[in-house]
């Protein structure tokens, strides 16, 4: 190890995982990583950042410096968490996710494969790029399939993002949006039981299908599985 990494107790990291990387952009930092990481093949965590408790990395995950990450925190295969950004605790990022620099995800948000953050509002201008600043996803937000999310947007706590969706706007709390630009559709609390919006198909691995009469919605199509 490095004198400028600090590694908790039970780190299990894959010979081809890069944990120390020096940044070409930021002089170098320690790097603080909490106990009983896994760090699968081909991921690279770069010097500077501090991240809590039992992180899980995916294959072939980028986590950039000056982040601060807390314990519990999970981002799977394929995704990238930009530098300088701020993920809170027991929060679940799927695979092919770009997280864009100065972006924050508070404690216990998801969000679904593809989705992506973006930080520049006039991509290629000086005057933007000085108050580059990606989006603040609140507390347990559910973000879909596909999502994008533009920069300096404020999605609230609890809110369902429907899959495909373009978040170009403020969403409150507890909130289901969906569509391009994304809308807000109704209340979270509102929603009907899944079971009520379902019927068992026996014979296939795609186990249900939505039941007849129920309408067609883009509530959320993520992907809750626990294992990057």
């Amino acid at each position: 190890m490095l004198p400028d990494i600090a590694v908790g107790k039970g780190l299990n990291a894959d010979a081809t995982a890069i944990v120390g990387y020096r940044s070409s952009r930021a002089r170098p930092a320690e790097l603080v990583l909490g106990v009983d990481a896994v760090i699968r093949s081909g991921t690279v965590v770069y010097l500077g950042s501090r991240i809590g408790a039992r992180f899980q990395a995916g294959h072939n995950v980028v986590i950039r410096e000056e982040c601060e990450i807390g314990d519990d925190v999970s981002v799977w295969s394929n995704s990238v968490i930009d530098y300088g950004c701020r993920i809170g605790d027991r929060v679940k990022i799927h695979s092919n996710c770009y997280i864009a620099q100065f972006s924050e995800i508070a404690a216990g948000a998801f969000l679904a494969p593809g989705v992506t953050i973006a930080n520049d509002l006039y991509p290629g201008q000086a005057s933007s790029a000085a108050v580059m600043s990606g989006p603040s996803i609140g507390a347990g937000a559910q973000i879909g399939v596909n999502v994008t999310i533009l920069p300096f947007v404020r999605i609230g706590a609890g809110c369902l993002i429907g899959a495909g969706a373009v978040v170009a706007r403020d969403i409150p709390d507890g909130m289901v949006a969906f569509g391009n630009p994304a809308t807000v559709r109704g209340e979270v609390r509102d929603l009907r039981a899944i079971e009520d919006r379902l019927d068992t198909v026996a014979a296939s691995v795609s186990r249900y299908r939505l039941a007849a009469g129920v309408p067609e919605a883009p509530w959320q199509g993520g992907s809750r599985d626990d294992v990057p």
